[in-house]
């Protein structure tokens, strides 16, 4: 199973997948199964606290116009934030649901969100706008709704990181905006599907604008004079260098 792979430490490289692999290991990863599973039971009490009175629709419709926006924020000043790694209580936290995906953009096994993180984090933004407007049905459809975006995002973003190119103009757009973020300049790109944020907020940019690789394009900043200070990522890491080789070799197969 690839589940067990996954928890016998076993990594499955993205750049080495087939887009049937892919979509076979996506829906047996456990947070995606965890995703599928609140969903249809969010569904599932929608249903049972449903009234005529109730206007469910609406709050699913204001969970996928605020998600972009949501992502935008924690990823933009959250996840690439230098705050989380200069304290022990949340180094091990940013390591496991960022770093570790910069300093390997193609491992399966750390590009989808860490469940402990993701499902809270899901909770808290949608059940109180369902709830404002549809009390116990309208907080379950907005959850309902948010789980399933979630899955949607979260495929999109193995889409973006396999060897695969999309026949859509739109698709193969969404990956080079996201592979620039990874490959090129990580100060910027910070949209996964959806990069109206970036615009709005001047965090766009096509790779031609921005001529110089970022230098802490893999290490998000936390190179070995940031390690000395603040030791805790580096001494989960065994160590700490300014950049990955690996991954500049996987660069050459994206461009």
């Amino acid at each position: 199973m690839f589940q067990s792979g996954f928890m016998n430490g076993k990594k499955y490289n993205l750049n080495k997948m087939s887009l049937k692999e892919l979509v076979s290991a996506y829906f047996q990863y456990y947070a995606i199964q965890a995703y599928i599973v609140a969903g249809f039971v969010s569904v599932y009490i929608t249903i049972e606290f449903y009234t005529e009175a109730t206007p469910i629709i609406v709050g699913p419709l204001m969970v996928v116009m605020v998600y972009p926006l949501v992502w935008y924020i924690l990823h933009r000043f959250v996840l690439h934030g230098k705050w989380m790694y200069k304290s022990p209580l949340t180094a091990k936290v940013w390591k496991r649901i960022h770093f570790d995906h910069h300093q390997d953009p193609h491992d399966l096994g750390v590009l989808f969100g860490a469940l402990y993180t993701t499902l809270p984090t899901i909770l808290l933004v949608t059940i109180p706008i369902g709830y404002a407007l549809g009390g116990i049905a309208g907080a379950a459809a907005a959850t309902a709704a948010g789980m399933f975006m979630t899955c949607f995002y979260e495929f999109c973003h193995c889409i973006q990181h396999l060897s695969y190119k999309p026949k859509s103009k739109m698709l193969d757009h969404m990956k080079k905006s996201h592979m620039a973020h990874h490959f090129h300049d990580e100060t910027g790109n910070y949209g996964i599907t959806n990069f109206a944020w970036d615009k709005l907020f001047n965090s766009y940019y096509a790779r031609k604008e921005r001529p110089e690789k970022s230098p802490t394009v893999f290490n998000l900043g936390y190179d070995e004079a940031e390690a000395e200070k603040y030791p805790w990522v580096a001494r989960l890491s065994g160590g700490i260098g300014p950049s990955n080789p690996r991954d500049r070799r996987q660069e050459a197969g994206q461009n």
